[in-house]
């Protein structure tokens, strides 16, 4: 029979407050478990996971749409657009930046209505030399709508840290394929590359002071342009052709 009862210590004469505290903490390590987990199987596994009813039956258009709900509550700037006008989208949100820098394996065709200066980054430039660009232009590997959060892996779309994080103005092109609904699925496309060097991005760099003063661009970019990649349109369906009227018969002659 288990005879332990909740009964904390309370400091006597001549108890320190350090023996105080180990005397609680011992009191609150016999306390027994009602759900002990001894073995794996024991573990609840109540938690929203990435099949998830949700996530598997929702409608993709929908989830979009809650991501750029999200990026925009953080003040990020949403261009949505076709893959036929990617290259515009991406020159507008670009705006005046007159010199760019993109990673080694960025698409050429996302840049073919850039006017400003790009560079492609070797990863020998310094934060220094990073800092004198005006914006960066990246891809992404995963969007998660639920937070509003854009996940970077560093290779040659999402480029290295350094890039992501220098440059006063980032824009990151977002492919529909990449926007999942939950955290739970996000993690398990970033566990395909469980060694990559990974960047979570939410909204613009900001932070507050004692006072709640935002002040913006301190760990990072103060401008997020986030380029959002729509499937093309499902082509109208040709009008079924009109029936044919019908055509009157001849009158027959009755003979007598």
């Amino acid at each position: 029979m288990n005879e332990w009862s909740d009964s904390r210590p309370t400091r006597t004469p001549g108890m320190s407050a350090k023996e105080e505290i180990l005397a609680r903490v011992r009191t609150a390590l016999a306390a027994p478990r009602r759900d002990a987990v001894t073995e794996a199987e024991d573990v609840p596994r109540d938690y929203q996971r990435a099949d998830d009813k949700q996530e598997v039956s929702t409608d993709p258009g929908k989830i979009r749409d809650v991501l750029v709900q999200r990026l925009e509550d953080y003040t990020a700037t949403v261009h949505r657009t076709t893959p036929s006008g990617v290259a515009s989208a991406i020159a507008a949100a670009l705006g005046e930046a007159r010199t760019v820098v993109v990673p080694a394996d960025l698409p050429t065709e996302w840049t073919s209505g850039v006017t400003a200066e790009i560079t492609t980054d070797d990863g020998t430039a310094t934060p220094r030399d990073l800092d004198r660009i005006d914006a960066v232009l990246t891809g992404c590997h995963t969007a998660i709508a639920l937070t509003g959060t854009i996940v970077l892996r560093g290779d040659g779309t999402g480029g290295r840290r350094a890039i992501s994080l220098v440059p006063d103005h980032h824009v990151i092109v977002v492919e529909a394929e990449q926007v999942v609904l939950g955290v739970p699925k996000g993690i398990e496309r970033m566990a395909e590359d469980a060694r990559a060097a990974w960047t979570m991005i939410s909204g613009p760099s900001a932070t507050s002071d004692i006072e709640l003063d935002r002040v913006e661009g301190v760990h990072g970019p103060r401008r997020l342009d986030v380029v959002l990649i729509d499937p093309e349109p499902e082509p109208e369906p040709e009008p079924a052709d009109a029936a044919p009227s019908p055509v009157a018969r001849p009158r027959q002659e009755r003979t007598a």
